[in-house]
């Protein structure tokens, strides 16, 4: 049952058009993740979906007994009321005495356990996680979510990730969070220049999906293939809990090599930083406490030259005021930190400033400097800018043209041409689109000095940090070695009982297997012959169910026929590409022997 439909929907913005002629249709069961690089035109088309936005062009149809709740990206509210009453807000005294016990229940998973205070002094955060408790409550068919798991700590957003895996109704939201797209969503939509792409599965099917796409347009894009066969791979082998993954995907693109210049060489950003001596950052025995509670208690440490340090904890715990007491931005109540003569610190903050919105792009970065030095030689800010995904043409508008995740990108990109040798980021992947924070993790990957980070994105964390501090929040501080995954691991172990047993294999037993050498079969190399027709002929009728769609969408009869067989072709052509992977793979093995 179609419950949503956008068809040929178009929305410009001054010169700078977002979207143009896409559609969008939603099924009572489909979970859908909305991805683009900031700026694309996600908040804008969840707006248009929600009603809360006039598109340009096109039509929204909703079915008519279909009832939406959204979330905003900031939600806005009454701060007067009290957080029971915000949540209530516009429901019937019927609904609010059967939702009671739910939205009492919500409000505490998320952080709140008195909730007849005044909503005057929340911080942003709060507000928006009572938001989230008010889209949750409220009763409807289809549940739209912008940025929901910003704000949360890393317990909240496992809650969160369970409770919409069973929601029961339509849902579709824009997150940064790879881990939670990838165990809540069963369709990827990403916003690419203005057209939509559908993909079915998770993130991690929708980066396969996306190398093949990359794979069948032309060989200009194979370094595009190649950004996303590297995060497919991580995806794929990394922590315990991405072990239940298929590994047998990764084998079909090991051949795959890069190629051709294209638009991803603008995401490969090399390591900016000045040299670190010996004597980096010592911790001896620090304290802090506000208000007669400690948050921090005789804590010492030594950040090594390498270090990868994530900071967890959950809200209120201490996390940003232990960074700051190392930056020496706030001041301590006992203890000391000693500097050595060669740290140069760059410090993202968390609450951070807006860039002055007349400035230009391009004169915003020149504050950091001219030109950088880099392993490849020297870069210009504007070459920097292009490589951080402000193109020329942007480098020149003024900062309030800019979507606010462009503004968080820009701010970012300031601090690394300062040229820092440790790093210190507070939440650095608020608001940061999953392209952008992929080419920030390749850039901490090779960067020379120390990481800090703060962080409740868990893929963040297992991506690039090797060592995590948990704060409980009344002054200790535990360390864990690995990722965030090997933190839950260590920290949740399962009982003796219940562990997996390790099987051992006597050598002497292993007998020695003889390799074959690779060769088309006969049925798979008629196969190999025919199967770009195939495919050609599937995306022409794929084509042809698109423009029949469009032609009878005002005809419910015909258009559930022709989404069906749309449905059908596309889970076809799906096999057949990975068919055609597999097969040019081995047609190159056997062309290399």
């Amino acid at each position: 049952m179609i419950l949503l439909s956008a068809e040929k929907i178009s929305k410009s913005y001054s010169e700078k058009k977002l979207i143009s002629d896409v559609s969008l249709y939603l099924n009572k069961n489909d979970k859908v993740g909305i991805i683009g690089i900031n700026g694309a035109g996600k908040s804008t088309l969840l707006n248009i979906l929600a009603g809360k936005e006039m598109s340009d062009e096109g039509k929204i149809s909703k079915y008519s007994a279909a009832k939406i709740s959204y979330l905003e990206q900031n939600p806005a509210f009454d701060i007067n009321l009290s957080l029971i009453e915000i949540v209530f807000k516009d429901l019937d005294e019927e609904t609010k005495q059967a939702k009671e016990y739910e939205a009492k229940t919500i409000l505490t998973k998320l952080g709140f356990t008195n909730f007849d205070i005044n909503a005057n002094n929340l911080s942003g955060g709060e507000k928006k996680r009572v938001a989230i408790a008010r889209a949750l409550v409220n009763p409807c068919e289809i549940l739209i979510l912008d940025e929901p798991t910003n704000h949360l700590d890393s317990q909240m957003i496992l809650w969160l990730e369970n409770y919409l895996k069973s929601y029961n109704g339509a849902i579709v939201m824009v997150t940064h969070d790879r881990y939670f797209l990838d165990r809540v969503v069963n369709r990827i939509v990403e916003i690419d220049d203005g057209t939509l792409y559908s993909y079915d599965g998770g993130y991690s099917r929708y980066l396969e999906l996306k190398m093949q796409r990359a794979e069948m347009e032309s060989a200009t894009r194979r370094k595009d293939r190649s950004l996303f066969k590297k995060e497919l791979e991580w995806m794929q082998r990394g922590a315990r809990a991405r072990g239940t993954k298929s590994k047998s995907r990764i084998a079909r693109f090991e051949t795959l090599s890069d190629g051709n210049t294209s638009v991803t060489e603008k995401l490969e950003m090399d390591s900016v930083s000045t040299r670190l001596g010996k004597k980096t950052i010592e911790i001896k025995d620090v304290s802090k406490s506000f208000d007669g509670h400690c948050l921090i208690k005789n804590f010492s440490h030594i950040i090594m030259k390498d270090a990868r340090i994530g900071i967890i904890g959950k809200n209120g715990s201490g996390k940003t005021t232990l960074m700051k007491i190392i930056t020496g931005t706030l001041e301590l109540d006992s203890g000391e930190i000693v500097y050595g003569d060669t740290v140069k610190i760059g410090y993202v903050l968390q609450e951070w400033e807006t860039p002055p919105e007349q400035m230009k792009v391009i004169d915003y970065i020149k504050e950091a400097g001219e030109q950088v030095v880099t392993n490849d030689g020297i870069i210009s800010a504007s070459k920097m800018l292009e490589k951080f995904l402000f193109p020329s043409y942007l480098q020149w508008n003024t900062i309030n043209k800019l979507s606010g995740g462009e503004k968080r990108r820009l701010y970012l990109l300031k601090t690394l041409m300062e040229a820092p040798n440790i790093l210190f980021l507070d939440e650095p992947t608020n608001d940061l689109d999953t392209l952008t924070l992929t080419v920030l993790e390749n850039y901490l990957e090779s960067f020379s000095g120390a990481v800090v980070a703060i962080s409740h994105d868990r893929y963040f964390l297992d991506k690039v940090v090797n060592t995590i501090f948990e704060l409980d929040g009344d002054g200790i501080i535990k360390q864990y070695n690995g990722g965030y995954s090997d933190y839950l691991e260590k920290r949740e172990s399962l009982p003796a009982d219940k562990m997996p047993v390790k099987l051992s294999i006597e050598p002497q037993k292993i007998k020695p297997v003889r390799t074959q050498k690779p060769k088309f079969t006969f049925n798979e190399q008629r196969e190999y012959d025919t199967i770009e027709n195939d495919i050609a002929d599937l995306e022409q009728q794929l084509n042809f169910t698109k423009d029949e769609i469009e032609k009878h969408s005002s005809d419910y009869g015909k258009l559930v026929q022709f989404l069906d067989e749309k449905e059908k072709i596309e889970a076809e052509l799906s096999l057949k590409m990975d068919r055609w992977v597999y097969l040019n793979n081995l047609a190159e093995k056997i062309t290399k022997l």
